[in-house]
């Protein structure tokens, strides 16, 4: 089993940036593992928002958060960040880190096997 333990998320006004870090532990072979960030607000769906692949070239992004979020991962300590910069309270949601363990990189939340328990992202206007 692999754990995801997100952290990070806060309070911030529009403008403003946060980082958001999402560990892995257990029984993981974390640098073969394509990693994902997904979010969801109240009475929407869940939405993707961006993805790093385990060779740590290819990214993906949504358009929405596109030129102000970067993905990056540090596979020596299983860790995957979100740096979020010039955060709009359109961007609030609970943010979950996923991992997807086989197969391509992808935005499709269904291929992702682990979930965190997600973090709170609140942007204020």
């Amino acid at each position: 089993q692999v754990q995801l333990v997100e952290s990070g998320g806060g309070l911030v006004q529009a403008g403003g940036s946060l980082r958001l870090s999402c560990a892995a532990s257990g029984r993981t072979f974390f640098s073969t593992y394509n990693m994902g960030w997904f979010r969801q607000a109240p009475g929407k769906e869940r939405e993707f928002v961006a993805a790093i692949g385990r060779s740590v070239i290819t990214t993906l992004y949504a358009d929405s958060v596109k030129g102000r979020f970067t993905v990056s991962r540090d596979n020596a300590k299983n860790t995957v960040y979100l740096q979020m910069n010039s955060l709009k309270p359109e961007d609030t949601a609970v943010y979950y880190c996923a991992a997807d363990t086989t197969g391509a990189i992808t935005t499709a939340y269904y291929e992702y096997d682990y979930w965190g328990q997600g973090t709170q992202v609140t942007v204020s206007s």
